[in-house]
């Protein structure tokens, strides 16, 4: 006969209950997996705004089969096509105020770059309007400093709690204009892979105290609290005229679909 104690089955067992809670079964992650890739599920149902960034080769000369194409046209046409064939959600109103659907996802928001080169660079990104909602700008004084911006940030994110899903990726706009520091922000949500620091080491400094003081904010996880309350934080800067300090703060979801090419 043999015997076994009984407290070692009783640490077993609190060892037991936290693992089955705490991660997925190999087995039923292979399976969703799977059954995902199967069904070409979203990885979310707000397949958001389709936003672009196009880098155009200054040496590049684009054929055309129809009078009526070009560039715009085929970036526009391939989303409305994939959009379709894919059964994306078509998140669109063609008036802010009277809510009309498209039915297209069009139109597409498109940011342009003329670069040296002879090569032409897509880049998409589905933007969910839950995180963009919570995005902000302000135009600081300049002597409100480093520290100022910093504050604007985490409050950005404290104000938005869980309504932006996280955890989150937040990029961040110092510098430029009215209009280009969001512009900005947005873009250093591009950068990969995600959590590369700035080249920049003051910029790369300032991103890590960021990301410290938001995860310090214990909203976690789809709000349910936590230390996670964002993955990354990415700043880029641009000049900016002596008697303003722009900023600003694009919020990203968890799910981050930031995808492109080069032709």
């Amino acid at each position: 006969m043999k015997s076994i104690e009984l407290d070692a089955i009783r640490d077993r067992v609190r060892s037991l209950v936290q693992e089955a809670n705490f991660i997925l079964p190999a087995d039923v992650a292979a399976r969703l997996e799977a059954l995902s890739a199967a069904e070409g599920l979203g990885l979310c149902q707000d397949t958001g705004l389709a936003v672009f960034f196009v880098e155009v080769g200054e040496g590049v000369r684009f054929e055309a089969k129809r009078p009526s194409d070009s560039l715009r046209r085929a970036i526009e046409d391939g989303m409305i096509a994939g959009y379709g064939e894919g059964c994306l959600r078509k998140s669109i109103v063609a008036d802010p105020l009277r809510r009309a659907n498209t039915g297209t996802n069009a139109p597409a928001f498109i940011h342009w770059e003329v670069v040296p080169g002879d090569a032409l660079k897509v880049t998409f990104m589905a933007k969910g309007g839950g995180a963009e909602n919570w995005s902000a700008v302000r135009m600081f004084p300049p002597a409100a400093g480093r520290e100022a911006v910093e504050d604007f940030v985490v409050a950005s994110v404290d104000r938005a709690g869980p309504a932006a899903c996280p955890p989150l990726i937040l990029g961040v706009g110092i510098g430029g204009n009215f209009e280009g520091a969001p512009l900005l922000a947005k873009k250093a949500l591009l950068r990969k892979p995600l959590g590369a620091p700035h080249p920049d080491a003051f910029y790369a400094a300032m991103e890590g105290r960021l990301l410290e003081r938001i995860n310090r904010l214990g909203i976690g996880p789809q709000g349910l609290g936590g230390r996670t309350t964002a993955l990354a934080v990415h700043i880029e800067a641009a000049p900016c005229h002596i008697a303003s300090l722009p900023a600003a703060v694009n919020i990203q979801c968890h799910s981050h679909r930031v995808l492109g090419f080069e032709l």
